[in-house]
């Protein structure tokens, strides 16, 4: 097997990337990972590495392979972010990092997986280190678009850009690796839009199956303003649960480490000169959880588009497969009571939710606009 067995549909960047690392002169030293989420391009960037510390390019046996697959590679250093925002201090530290030698390993590898998510000003760090690596050094960034990337950046690395693959491959996929009955794991990979992660979750959780169900039920449940309100304030809470549920437990651990490095008992006053410490780690929490819950609204958004996208098919007579075909009822009766350029504003509604979530607009005013966007109009 090879490390780059896990990139599904993706055979024209496995070829660029193989070439990479059997021949010295079609490698570089920063490498641009683009695509649309579920494309895998996190997963290409840490598949990439392993081939460049494997001494077999890549065989998914040896201990190489194994360890920067696993993540715990000494000379693999990996950044992704739960907050808003990659931090300048993070930055700042992997500059540092890839200044070193590689100590086991035959490269010094860092694996930005958030890339998009570094200001100007922290981009800006980064980018001397980029100009000016060390030597057996290689930056792997990853991020959804080169747009979403510094121009000063992105001209300094080679580009890889991903595609979303075929829902029956990530439907053999799930056969192969996660024993997912064939017909299910089909069904899943079409409404999860071939989003691997999400396909996994919808074939083997019930409560992603249960959640994606009441988001399905949303456009059929809106006959009016009051309604689209209601509808608004349940998916913005369904949002701020999961939110909650991801962080809550994680927030305490993390609390008590830091008090327990600061050398403070359970119960006893935190003196004033580590309040500061304490008060940053709840401010970092904070962004996180605002992350979380923006990330889950966008997945709702996603699944919605999704939906009205199948009603346009209808209307407009495409024999195409439906992406949610285990509600092709509701589909076909909503096609039926509007017409396409309804089909037209409702998606652009949805749409503009998306632009407003990544501007920072309130979540709940977000929502209620975009529900009441998706209201039957006589």
């Amino acid at each position: 097997m090879s490390v780059f067995d896990v990139l599904v549909g993706q055979e024209h960047v496995v070829e660029v990337l193989e070439r990479a690392v059997a021949d010295p002169r079609s490698m570089t030293h920063a490498w641009l990972f683009t695509g649309p989420p579920g494309s895998g391009r996190s997963v290409a960037a840490r598949a990439f590495a392993a081939a460049l510390q494997c001494e077999n390019g890549g065989c998914g046996e040896c201990r190489d392979c194994r360890q920067t697959m696993g993540g715990t590679h000494p000379d693999v250093t990996y950044v992704s972010t739960d907050k808003v925002i990659i931090d300048i201090k993070e930055v700042r530290q992997l500059v540092t990092t890839a200044a070193r030698s590689a100590s086991q390993g035959r490269w010094r590898i860092v694996v930005i997986e958030d890339a998009d998510r570094m200001v100007e000003r922290t981009s800006n760090v980064l980018l001397k280190a980029i100009e000016e690596p060390a030597e057996r050094t290689v930056w792997l960034l990853c991020a959804p678009s080169l747009d979403d990337v510094m121009v000063t950046i992105r001209s300094r690395c080679r580009p890889v850009s991903l595609r979303i693959p075929p829902a029956q491959a990530v439907a053999d996929l799930l056969v192969s690796r996660d024993g997912v009955e064939p017909e299910a794991a089909l069904a899943a990979a079409l409404a999860a839009q071939s989003h691997i992660g999400i396909a996994k979750r919808l074939a083997t959780n019930p409560e992603a199956a249960e959640r994606r169900r009441a988001i399905m039920g949303v456009p059929s449940s809106i006959r009016g303003v009051a309604d689209a309100v209601l509808v608004a304030a349940d998916l913005v809470e369904r949002a701020s649960e999961e939110a909650s549920a991801v962080g809550t437990e994680r927030d305490a651990v993390e609390k008590a480490n830091l008090m327990r490095t600061l050398g403070i008992e359970d119960g006893e006053k935190i003196p004033p000169q580590m309040r500061g410490q304490i008060r940053q780690l709840e401010e970092d929490q904070k962004r996180r959880a605002t992350r979380v819950q923006r990330d889950a609204l966008d997945r709702i958004m996603v699944d919605l588009l999704s939906f009205y996208r199948d009603v346009s098919t209808r209307q407009l007579g495409s024999d195409v497969d439906l992406v949610n075909s285990d509600f092709a009822q509701d589909i076909e009766r909503i096609a039926a009571e509007s017409t396409p350029e309804q089909t037209v504003r409702r998606i652009e509604a949805i749409q503009q939710a998306r632009r407003r979530l990544d501007a920072n607009v309130a979540p709940l005013l977000t929502v209620e606009a975009m529900a009441v966007g998706l209201r039957p109009q006589g």
